[in-house]
C-alpha cells in the first residue's frame, strides 16, 4: 500500500495586510448597514440647528457631510472587491479612508463649535448633545478600526473642551459655578466614551480570534477528511485487485468449469463466493462514497423508457430474489410510456439497492412488486415488499451513512449501510427524491420520484 501523506493544513498566521483587509471590511459594513440611519441624523440635526440658529451655515454643513458620505460609500465598494494579495491597494484604501475620517468628524466638530459660540455662554445643550451623539455613534459602530475611531474620539474631545474652556475663559467663575460643573461633565462623559470604546473594540477582537480559531479548526478537519479519503480509495483500490482474482478463482470452481466439487468441500467453496461477492459490493459501496464525498462522480445522462428499464432491473435481480425464495412482479402500464433522463448504470445501481433490500426484508414465499406510475408530470418508480416494516423515527438510519435498522450484533441482514445513502445522492443528482411509506408488520414501499421528460413523450406523440 502506498505510504500516505497527510496533506498540510491550509493554515497560515495571518499577516498585517490579511488583517486590516479584515478590519477595513467590518469597517465599512456599518457604512452599508447603516447608510439610512445615518443620513436621517444628519438631515434631523441640519433642520434643528437651521431654524433654530443660522441656516445657510446648516445649509453649508449638510452639503459637505453629504460629500464625506459619499466618499465614505465609494471606499467601502473599493474595499469590498479587494483581495488579500492586493498589499497597496489596502494600504491606499486604508489611507484614503483615514483622511475621509478626519474630514468627516473634522466637518461634525467645527460645526459644533459654531453652533456653540453663537450661544451665550453655559447654554450649549444642543453643540454639545450632537458631539456626545457623534462620539457614542463612533464608540459603538467604529471599533473595528482603532486609529479612525481615535481620531474620531480626538477631534470631539476637543470640541467638548473648547466649547466648555471658552465660557470658564470669557466668564472665569468660581469653582462652584455650573460652567466648571459642564466641565468636569464633559470629562466624564469623556471617559465613558473611551471606556465604551474599549469594551466594544475587546469584544470585537474576541470575535475575530474566535473565528480565526474556527477557521484553522475548519483547515485541520478539511484535512483530516482529505487523508481519511486517500485512505478509503487507496486501500479499497488496493483490495480490488487480489479481491478480483479470488472471487473469479471461486467462480470457476462453482460453476464446475475446473471439474466437479467434492461434496465436502462444496459448502465452504459456496459460502466462500457469496463472501467474495459481499466483500466487492463494500468495495465498490466505499470507491462510490468517495467519488460522492470528493464531488468526482460522472453522470451520462440519457432519456430512458421507464418500463423497459424496470424490465431489465427486474431481470438483473430476479436470481438473487429466487435464492431468498421471493417473487418478483412487475406492476406497470404499458401504455402510455413514461420517460425519465438519468444515468441508466447509476440508475440501475439504485434499483438494485432497493429491490436487494426488499428481497432481504421479505419471508421466505414473499412477494417484492416493482413498478412505475405517472404523477402530476414525475414518474414515481417503487418497489414494495411485504416484509417486517420499518419503524418510526428511522429515517435517518435508512438514509444514513454505514447505518443499519438493526444494529445489533445478531443482525440477519447483512451489508455496509450505504446503499441507500449512496442512492439519495444519486437521485438527487438527477433532480428527483427518494423515500419510503412504512408501517411495522404491514411492509414498506421505497419510491423514486424524477420528472417525466415530457419532450420525449410530446416526440412520441407526434411520431
Amino acid at each position: 500500500m502506498k505510504h500516505l501523506k497527510a496533506p498540510k493544513a491550509d493554515v497560515a498566521v495571518v499577516d498585517d495586510h490579511e488583517r486590516l483587509l479584515q478590519n477595513l471590511r467590518d469597517y465599512t459594513s456599518t457604512i452599508f448597514s447603516l447608510l439610512w440611519q445615518r443620513q436621517a441624523i444628519f438631515l434631523s440635526a441640519t433642520i434643528l440647528t437651521g431654524y433654530y440658529f443660522d441656516p445657510l451655515n446648516a445649509v453649508l454643513f449638510y452639503v459637505i457631510i453629504l460629500f464625506t458620505e459619499l466618499q465614505d460609500f465609494r471606499h467601502a465598494k473599493r474595499v469590498a472587491a479587494l483581495r488579500p494579495i492586493q498589499r497597496r491597494a489596502i494600504s491606499l484604501a486604508y489611507g484614503a479612508i483615514l483622511v475621509n475620517t478626519t474630514l468627516s468628524s473634522g466637518v461634525i466638530c467645527v460645526y459644533a463649535v459654531s453652533v456653540a459660540f453663537s450661544q451665550q455662554a453655559g447654554g450649549h445643550f444642543t453643540p454639545l448633545f450632537f458631539l456626545f451623539a457623534a462620539a457614542l455613534f463612533a464608540a459603538m459602530n467604529n471599533h473595528q478600526l482603532v486609529p479612525a475611531l481615535a481620531v474620531r474620539l480626538t477631534l470631539y474631545g476637543i470640541s467638548f473642551a473648547i466649547i466648555t474652556i471658552r465660557d470658564l475663559w470669557m466668564i472665569n467663575p468660581p469653582i462652584q459655578s455650573e460652567l466648571w460643573l459642564h466641565f468636569f461633565t464633559v470629562l466624564f462623559v469623556m471617559y465613558f466614551l473611551i471606556d465604551c470604546s474599549v469594551v466594544f473594540f475587546k469584544l470585537y477582537r474576541k470575535n475575530l480570534d474566535a473565528m480565526e480559531t474556527l477557521k484553522q479548526e475548519h483547515a485541520h478537519t478539511t484535512a483530516a477528511y482529505l487523508v481519511k479519503s486517500q485512505f478509503v480509495s487507496t486501500v479499497s483500490h488496493e483490495l480490488r485487485t487480489p479481491l478480483t482474482s479470488i472471487k473469479l478463482s471461486l467462480d470457476l470452481i462453482n460453476s464446475g468449469a475446473l471439474g466437479s466439487v467434492p461434496e465436502k468441500m462444496k459448502a465452504i467453496v459456496e459460502t466462500a463466493g457469496r463472501n467474495g461477492e459481499r466483500l466487492s459490493k463494500l468495495i465498490d459501496d466505499l470507491l462510490d462514497l468517495q467519488k460522492l464525498e470528493a464531488g468526482e462522480m460522472r453522470y451520462h445522462m440519457e432519456v430512458m423508457n421507464a418500463q423497459s428499464f424496470l424490465r431489465d432491473a427486474i431481470d438483473a435481480n430476479v436470481r438473487f430474489a429466487e435464492a431468498k425464495e421471493v417473487k418478483l412482479v412487475a406492476d406497470y402500464p404499458d401504455d402510455p410510456p413514461l420517460f425519465i433522463e438519468a444515468d441508466e448504470m447509476r440508475m440501475m445501481q439504485v434499483m438494485s439497492n432497493m429491490i436487494s433490500n426488499a428481497v432481504k426484508f421479505s419471508h421466505k414465499g414473499g412477494t417484492v412488486t416493482v413498478g412505475c406510475l405517472d404523477r402530476k408530470g414525475k414518474t414515481t418508480i417503487f418497489v414494495k415488499d411485504e416484509g417486517m416494516g420499518i419503524p418510526d423515527g428511522s429515517r435517518e438510519k435508512v438514509f444514513g451513512k454505514f447505518l443499519q435498522i438493526d444494529s445489533s450484533d445478531r443482525r440477519q441482514v447483512g451489508g455496509t449501510g450505504l446503499g441507500m445513502s449512496i442512492s439519495k445522492e444519486i437521485i438527487e443528482q438527477f433532480k428527483g427524491k427518494i423515500d419510503y411509506i412504512s408501517k411495522p408488520g404491514s411492509g414498506t414501499t421505497f419510491f423514486v420520484e424524477l420528472p417525466t421528460h415530457t419532450s420525449a413523450v410530446r416526440h412520441l406523440e407526434q411520431a
